[in-house]
């Protein structure tokens, strides 16, 4: 999610209906070392309660100290460490889910982020293992849960996987059933019926929802709706969906500055259009966007062509 659950997108995210968001990941050394690059991923909304700042590292002492700054830093009201992130540079180096290799120092890591938190809940996020011949998903969740950790949130897949397949919903149902801390659920929910599977299904207490919200903020409310046995309500029309994500861009461009934010909404936008009829023309001009004004340009473009097209 790096890249993608920056401020401006949780705030519309927490808008249409989101329980409890958490950061971007942020680098335990980075913070140590005091680099400018990383602080300004620990800012939260002015009302983003419930929320949890994203650590990550595999050093014990330097995840205590980071905790501490964090949890100054950003008041947030929860610390998670992600123990789950596959990608080789972080999960290769021994961070992220090269933690489920080294459960010895996974303990002593979480124990040194509750030590650094000052009071504030620690959670742990994982994988099912680093491969299908090592799942260790729930020895080492019980492992987090005598350490200290608050919550244990599983991702249905192994390091190796990274996203490929299908998420395995039994093994976070072994999870759930092994712990007596809540575990949250991840891994293939793209709708609201999702959620309400994956939650029936495992057991679990919540429900984390990671790609599924890619340029769908809406699944958020669509999801609350289905739970609560409500009709799910529709997504709006496209000339709204475009309107909600020039918001989540002008928020990222001030928080972040207008050029960082605009390269990044190439891929947003993009999200933001999938499955729209005939969208390639302007997925094509978005991949050039580089201020807001291109943003606003290609916007009236697409309300004025696609609009009607995408409501038929």
């Amino acid at each position: 999610m790096a890249g993608v659950t920056d401020l401006g997108f949780r705030t519309v995210c927490r808008e249409l209906g989101a329980g409890y968001t958490v950061t971007e990941m942020v680098s335990a050394k980075a913070l140590c070392y005091q680099d400018k690059k990383s602080l300004p991923l620990l800012q939260l909304g002015e009302d983003e309660h419930p929320a949890a700042v994203q650590l990550f590292g595999s050093d014990p002492y330097c995840m205590e100290q980071a905790a501490g700054l964090a949890a100054e830093k950003s008041g947030a009201d929860i610390l998670d460490i992600n123990m789950g992130c596959p990608v080789p540079k972080v999960a290769n180096s021994g961070d992220g889910s090269g933690l489920m290799r080294r459960p010895d120092l996974a303990v002593r890591v979480a124990e040194a982020v509750i030590r650094g938190a000052g009071g504030r809940p620690v959670t742990v996020k994982i994988r099912l293992g680093w491969d299908k011949g090592s799942i260790n998903c729930v020895e080492f969740a019980k492992a987090m849960e005598q350490a200290g950790a608050a919550a244990v949130a599983v991702h249905g897949r192994t390091k190796t996987q990274m996203y490929a397949g299908t998420a395995n919903w039994d093994h976070i149902k072994a999870v759930k059933e092994a712990l007596s801390i809540p575990v949250i659920a991840n891994g293939d929910v793209f709708s609201a019926a999702d959620a309400v599977r994956i939650l029936r299904y495992t057991g679990a207490d919540m429900a984390m929802i990671g790609r599924g919200c890619f340029g769908n903020p809406w699944i958020f409310q669509q999801a609350a709706a289905a739970l609560e046995g409500r009709e799910i309500p529709p997504l709006p029309p496209l000339a709204e969906r475009c309107d909600t994500a020039v918001r989540q861009f002008t928020l990222s461009a001030a928080q972040k500055g207008e050029h960082i934010a605009c390269l990044e909404a190439r891929k947003h936008y993009a999200w933001y259009l999938k499955g729209v009829p005939y969208a390639g023309y302007y997925k094509e001009q978005i991949s050039r966007v580089s201020t807001l004004a291109d943003i606003y340009r290609v916007t009236e473009g697409i309300k004025r062509d696609l609009s009607d097209e995408a409501g038929r």
